[in-house]
């Protein structure tokens, strides 16, 4: 299964963060044997994923996997949990018990909330046990639900980022940045946000590079390639790749290629 392509949402259940961490982790998962069993039918899968540069969690509730990250393939035992980056496409090769609950970071939130700069993170696989304490993690593990896992987490995240609220300049204004882009139908430029915030663009891809890794151009240019091939994979009659800042249909073909190595020449826009 590959992500936007195929639902891969469909293996898991999703919750919510509290309203204090919303800002900062976009969700909780964690597999669902029902909806597994009926989309794989007994029989090893793969996820595959496309970049994304959002920390995540993978807290590993069930028999081994392997994860393809660029050219390297890695073994995660049943017993490892691990923090990756996404800056990479990233394969998980899963038994057809696959059980894995995951934390799913907005960039630059990990470093609000935890303090762990994203950019050291980079072409990484951070095991769990240096990010979290070795008794919190016994607790996710054994936890009945995934409600008292969430439960464990949040009141683990809340205390460590009370502590650090007064630290969180850098990411509110990347933040607000992204918001604006998306607001804005995907078309400011660097030059442009800096002038929202009162701010020089040198300054700007500062903050982008300290917070995230990346220059915002960079960034934005996942960040609308991701939104619009959703949009255009469902199905939506009125898509227009003017709605998503790029100059016509061409220019989104070319952005999905470069973003996904497939082309959409397939699948032909809807005529206006």
């Amino acid at each position: 299964m590959t992500e936007i392509f195929d639902n891969i949402r469909d293996l898991y259940d999703f919750s919510r963060p509290c309203e204090l961490l919303r800002p900062y982790i976009e969700f909780f998962s964690e597999s669902s044997k029902e909806k597994t069993a009926s989309l794989v039918a007994g029989n090893p899968f793969t996820v595959e994923m496309f970049p994304s540069w959002t920390p995540t969690f993978w807290i590993n509730l069930g028999k081994p996997y392997r994860l393809s990250t660029g050219h390297d393939t890695h073994h995660i035992a049943s017993n490892h949990d691990i923090l990756v980056l996404r800056d990479t496409p990233t394969t998980r090769h899963n038994d057809p018990t696959d059980h894995i609950f995951t934390v799913k970071f907005y960039p630059g939130g990990l470093e609000s909330i935890l303090g762990l700069s994203q950019p050291k993170l980079a072409g990484r696989i951070v095991s769990l046990h240096d990010v979290l304490p070795q008794c919190l993690l016994t607790q996710l593990k054994t936890a009945a639900t995934p409600q008292a896992r969430i439960l464990l987490l949040e009141n683990h995240f809340l205390t460590s980022f009370t502590r650090r609220r007064n630290h969180d300049h850098y990411s509110k204004l990347v933040r607000d940045s992204i918001g604006h882009f998306e607001d804005a139908g995907m078309a400011p430029n660097t030059t442009q946000l800096a002038e929202r915030h009162f701010l020089h663009s040198k300054t700007i891809n500062r903050y982008f590079h300290r917070l995230i890794g990346l220059p915002p151009k960079k960034y934005f240019s996942i960040l609308r390639a991701r939104t619009a091939l959703t949009s255009y994979l469902a199905g939506q009659p009125n898509f227009s790749p003017e709605a998503f800042g790029y100059y016509d249909r061409s220019h989104f073909y070319k952005a999905v290629r470069q973003f996904t190595g497939r082309r959409l020449t397939m699948h032909p826009l809807p005529s206006r």
